[in-house]
């Protein structure tokens, strides 16, 4: 790794851990996002130079916050201060303030910060383009293009949601357990909801995006730092890193959808499936199920069958229905109907799904799957009528392309049976 690229990973890396310290002395995002700009800027001229600092987190948090100081004694010339030389020597105050800046300090911080990001006054999608922007530091452009809108319209859904956080004055207290415990939950959620825009996106010509996956696996990874026995985060993250092991496997050359059991094995990520069976293997020895464990261990099986063909199908059919009673959804229903279809049969899932249709009448992948099942049991014109209707549904060109290849295999087919028997 050169400097550069070292440099760019150490202030990603203490990002987190230096907005939120930040965060804490200041309780203004946009100040504590321009101290830490400031203060990468500074190293990123003095750590080429001097050499990196014994703890790069404490560099630019104490940087970081003579920056916002200095900023502070412009604005409000009346305000007492501590004196300038107790403020400006890094190398007599950055062991102490190692010192205090342990693993509990850091967990407290880091925890209020993303749930300021998710405080739940906000929209979902100013929740994600607040926290990529806050605790990740992607670009306003990025999330943009991640969201497909115009950079101005980002800027505005940022602004609105840091308005709104400051407007609600969320405080800055260490949370007790039971906050703690509920807080971990809409963070958990928020980075799940990163990763499934990621995974399968909200729109536009473009499928997968693989930046907010892998950012989305980056926060989870930092939340099990933070939280290491925390079964459900080692369901979070495991589920992540199982999903995001296909990944390769996902589209083809052409940039069309492969569906699970056509998808190459071998382009599985092998090492990303095995860190996620661990993740899951101790999460189910605290014996607390949760929604993201029963998630990640229909993944894991999933993942470790070596063949589409040696899929335990009944086992995945008993998980979601555990799912189904810790976590009601019709969408859970409509997965869980996938492995009815293998077990019991395509009549069988389509009997299931069709009590669904009333909520799930704008969902793309009901009719989709209702589709496929209609096909199955050969009733084409139902099945074209779902088809047609998924279509009209489609988020991503990718997904409507893939609804065509079954109505073309419909039309084949139609064909065949229409042909005249050879004399």
């Amino acid at each position: 790794m050169t400097d550069l690229a070292w440099l760019d990973a150490a202030v990603t890396g203490a990002r987190p851990q230096v907005m939120a310290a930040l965060l804490r002395y200041f309780r203004d995002l946009d100040r504590a996002e321009e101290a830490f700009q400031e203060a990468s800027l500074r190293a990123l001229k003095s750590w080429p130079q001097n050499g990196p600092p014994r703890d790069p987190v404490a560099w630019l948090i104490m940087v970081g916050r003579n920056v916002a100081i200095d900023a502070l004694r412009r604005e409000q010339k009346s305000e007492t201060l501590p004196d300038e030389a107790s403020l400006s020597d890094l190398d007599d105050a950055e062991g102490a303030l190692v010192e205090r800046l342990d693993d509990g300090h850091y967990r407290d911080d880091i925890l209020r910060l993303l749930f300021i990001c998710c405080h739940p006054d906000l929209p979902s999608t100013q929740q994600i383009a607040l926290a990529l922007r806050v605790v990740s530091g992607l670009t306003v452009g990025e999330i943009a293009r991640a969201f497909l809108v115009s950079e101005a319209a980002m800027e505005q859904r940022i602004t609105r949601a840091k308005r709104r956080v400051a407007e609600a004055q969320v405080p800055f207290e260490t949370p007790g357990p039971i906050e703690r415990s509920e807080r971990l939950g809409t963070v958990a959620a928020m980075i799940y909801l990163i990763f499934n825009e990621g995974y399968s996106a909200s729109g536009g010509d473009v499928h997968v995006r693989l930046p907010l996956c892998e950012e989305a696996i980056r926060l989870a990874r930092l939340l099990l730092r933070l939280f290491p026995s925390e079964p459900e985060i080692l369901g979070l993250a495991s589920l992540l890193l199982f999903q995001h092991a296909r990944c390769a496997a996902r589209l083809d050359g052409d940039g069309a959808i492969v569906l699970l059991e056509n998808q190459d094995r071998g382009l599985w990520n092998k090492a990303l499936i095995a860190e996620g069976s661990a993740l899951i293997d101790k999460a189910m020895r605290h014996r607390q199920p949760g929604p993201y464990q029963i998630q990640a261990a229909i993944a894991s099986l999933h993942s470790t069958a070596e063949r589409f063909e040696d899929t335990d199908w009944t086992q995945i059919d008993l998980l979601y229905s555990t799912l189904e009673r810790l976590q009601p959804s019709p969408v859970v229903t409509l997965n869980r109907a996938v492995a009815v279809s293998k077990v019991r049969g395509a009549k069988a899932a389509l009997a299931m799904i069709e009590p669904l249709a009333p909520k799930l009448s704008g969902y793309f992948h009901f009719f989709g799957l209702k589709g496929a099942l209609l096909s199955e049991i050969g009733r084409a014109d139902e099945a074209r009528e779902a088809f047609d209707r998924a279509i009209a549904l489609a988020r991503t060109a990718q997904e409507a392309q893939h609804i065509r290849g079954h109505l073309d295999r419909l039309a084949r087919d139609s064909r065949k049976e229409g042909a005249s028997p050879p004399r």
